[in-house]
């Protein structure tokens, strides 16, 4: 079995990510496609996107919707992801589970409600989708309206007893009822099933569109299983060596449901030893994972950037700064420098001005100090700012 070092892992990843050397910016699809680019807090997926690609301005993201290169949708995790939109199958028919049980895994929490109401989930979605299809046609709607609405028109089919249960107030926000709780969670199945997409933003809101009403030409379909496969393949290309139960992890579902999309590659996977673990990775990236170096150059990533996804925290940070990095509210960026995370940074934006806060995990040498100050400069520009100022803490 072979052996593989965390410096090996590491370098192997940072390039496969994109972040051992800068694209050019026709490349932007093909920086979102490695395994999408969450967008969330809004504003990442651009700094994600600026950290991977060269000459990316505030406006990238936004012309890349407008024009359709990219497609903002939610996918792993029920989170909001930028994806090509080319290969939009890959993350939303190779993202929904087949069966009931893993689906609503994906989309914890409407478990309970479909219990009282005595509703199975492709029933639920299913009444969604038909309504969802009436209702925001020709329209733009942000969730809160959109679940409104739906709710609304699907409580008259309901029994007595269910349209009670399906209008009382839920658990999930005050003076929500839970049929709209309902609705929000369903409204996650349909984006994998490729009827609804997120619109640009407006403002502070991100409206919903009927997927075929936004885009010209329809996403070319994959069958479920190519799908599923494809989707593990740029998951192991990008977290490589990996485990089942970090694979279903990352997509949001339990390791016992992730049979699926793990058995049709299961011919082509390869265990190694990591640091003692035993973890797999696909037989075409062996030759590269083990000739891989750490990479040189510094990089902001934004909080939640693909890269610190990565299920084996351990591997790409010291245990010790874990629950500093991966906090459950108000995540931090992270400081890249020469293939390693070695510090936090924080922005607070006043006006036009940036301070940019550096929380570095041990003292940085003067040449480092520089050049994170250099891409510094970067990130406040695309966030607006006409001065940024680099503030470290030690």
């Amino acid at each position: 079995m072979p052996n593989i070092t965390n410096d090996q892992i590491i370098g192997f990843r940072l390039r496969t990510h994109g972040l051992a050397e800068r694209l050019d910016k026709a490349a932007l699809a093909t920086a979102a496609g490695r395994c999408g680019v969450q967008d969330s807090p809004p504003g990442s997926a651009l700094l994600a996107l600026h950290a991977r690609v060269r000459g990316v301005t505030p406006g990238t993201v936004a012309e890349a919707l407008e024009s359709r290169l990219l497609l903002r949708t939610w996918c792993m995790r029920g989170a909001p992801f930028l994806v090509p939109t080319a290969e939009a199958a890959v993350f939303t028919t190779g993202v929904l589970p087949p069966t009931e049980s893993a689906a609503r895994h994906l989309i914890q929490g409407v478990g309970p409600a479909l219990d009282a109401l005595g509703l199975g989930l492709d029933e639920a979605v299913d009444l969604t989708a038909r309504h969802t299809a009436t209702v925001l046609a020709d329209r733009r709607l942000a969730i809160a309206q959109l679940g409104a609405e739906v709710a609304g028109a699907i409580a008259p089919e309901l029994g007595a007893e269910q349209r009670t249960v399906w209008e009382a107030e839920g658990p999930h926000a005050p003076g929500q009822p839970l049929g709209e709780a309902v609705v929000h969670f369903c409204v996650r199945i349909l984006a994998l099933r490729g009827q609804v997409c997120f619109a640009p933003r407006d403002g502070n809101t991100a409206p919903f569109a009927l997927t075929d009403e936004w885009l010209p030409e329809p996403v070319p379909a994959r069958a479920p299983e190519d799908a599923r496969a494809e989707l593990l393949r740029r998951y192991l290309r990008c977290y490589g060596p990996t485990t089942r139960a970090d694979f279903a992890a990352w997509l949001g579902v339990r390791a016992g449901d992730v049979g699926p999309w793990w058995e049709t590659l299961a011919d082509r996977l390869e265990r190694v030893d990591t640091d003692g673990a035993r973890a797999w990775v696909h037989t075409d990236d062996l030759a590269e994972l083990r000739a891989s170096e750490l990479p040189t150059g510094v990089r902001l990533l934004p909080p939640r950037d693909p890269y610190t996804q990565a299920r084996d925290h351990s591997v790409i940070v010291a245990p010790e700064h874990h629950r500093a990095v991966w906090r459950p509210v108000g995540e931090p960026g992270t400081v890249l420098l020469d293939g390693r995370i070695v510090g936090l940074w924080r922005p607070r934006k006043d006006g036009d001005r940036l301070t940019l806060t550096v929380a570095p995990f041990a003292r940085l040498a003067a040449a480092d100090r520089a050049a994170v100050s250099i891409e510094a400069e970067a990130v406040g520009a695309l966030r607006g700012a006409t001065s940024t100022v680099v503030a470290f803490d030690s």
